[in-house]
């Protein structure tokens, strides 16, 4: 990885080949992201716009081909590592990646229609044998049905979402790796959220369905900063001694396995450390 960063900043010839290739080729546009944004955040917009500029010719050819993933992928994640540059902020980073993930959700809701649309109804045939409860009234059946087209198309863009954040994490790693060693690792370790901005987002994803089904796609979406910052928790508490490195492993392995389960979990300490702030409490003397 160290190589690839140093081939990319070694002048504008060899970026401009990593960031186009890779967008052009089939699962690699997130490469292309995270290069784009190394460029970005070490030689600014306007050095980095020339580079970037070219990327988006490949991208916009997979976009007229019914795939505009790579398009958003690259503006989204270079926005967001253009607001890193000038905030120096993760968490105005994370907090930003809400809105970017609405803008994904629309264009995906819209390009994808069809597809969801087919999922929503196969699940909406499925409802009745997962809710085993009991039988829904024919209102509550309306109105969960209608929450599903939002809901899944707030998961494709929270996906696309994440690895936006992740080719920016990538992009900054790279940076930080080059010029400033630690850098990173030092910045990611205290990223917290402030308890007003963990309550907004808790409040976008269990009000945003109840304000109209459009805004249910607000769920996914204002998770994603929680779960962030709750792996970066677990990523502190490690650095200071408090946890072993074996909790690392099993966190990223856990997440793997058993999303459904771990990914609540970090939502909810990232939530509570918003509010007692767990890297700042001291261990007590003689304790462990």
């Amino acid at each position: 990885m160290r190589a690839l960063a140093e081939f990319i900043m070694r002048g504008r010839m060899q970026a401009s080949f990593v960031v186009v290739s890779t967008a052009a080729l089939p699962l690699l546009f997130w490469l292309s992201a995270a290069a784009g944004s190394l460029v970005l955040l070490r030689r600014g917009l306007h050095d980095a716009f020339g580079i970037v500029a070219l990327a988006l010719l490949p991208a916009a050819v997979w976009w007229y081909f019914g795939e505009p993933r790579t398009l958003l992928l690259l503006l989204g994640t270079l926005g967001l590592a253009q607001l890193l540059r000038a905030s120096v902020s993760w968490r105005l980073v994370l907090m930003g990646s809400v809105p970017v993930g609405l803008a994904y959700a629309l264009v995906l809701g819209e390009v994808f229609r069809a597809p969801i649309e087919a999922m929503a109804g196969e699940l909406q045939k499925l409802m009745p044998q997962v809710l085993e409860s009991g039988p829904l009234s024919a209102d509550e059946q309306t109105h969960l049905g209608a929450l599903l087209v939002p809901v899944l198309t707030g998961l494709l863009a929270a996906l696309l979402q994440i690895v936006s954040l992740l080719a920016l994490v990538l992009g900054r790693y790279w940076q930080s790796l080059l010029y400033n060693p630690g850098g990173f690792a030092s910045e990611f370790r205290v990223l917290r959220l402030p308890f007003p901005w963990a309550l907004a987002l808790l409040a976008g994803m269990l009000l945003g369905p109840n304000l109209g089904p459009q805004l249910a796609m607000l769920t996914p979406l204002c998770s994603v900063p929680l779960v962030f910052a709750g792996v970066a928790l677990v990523h502190g508490l490690v650095a200071q001694g408090r946890l072993g490195r074996f909790w690392l492993v099993g966190l990223y392995v856990t997440l793997l396995l058993f999303m459904q389960l771990i990914y609540p979990l970090l939502m909810v300490l990232a939530i509570v450390d918003s509010l007692i702030d767990f890297r700042a409490r001291q261990t007590p003397k003689g304790g462990s």
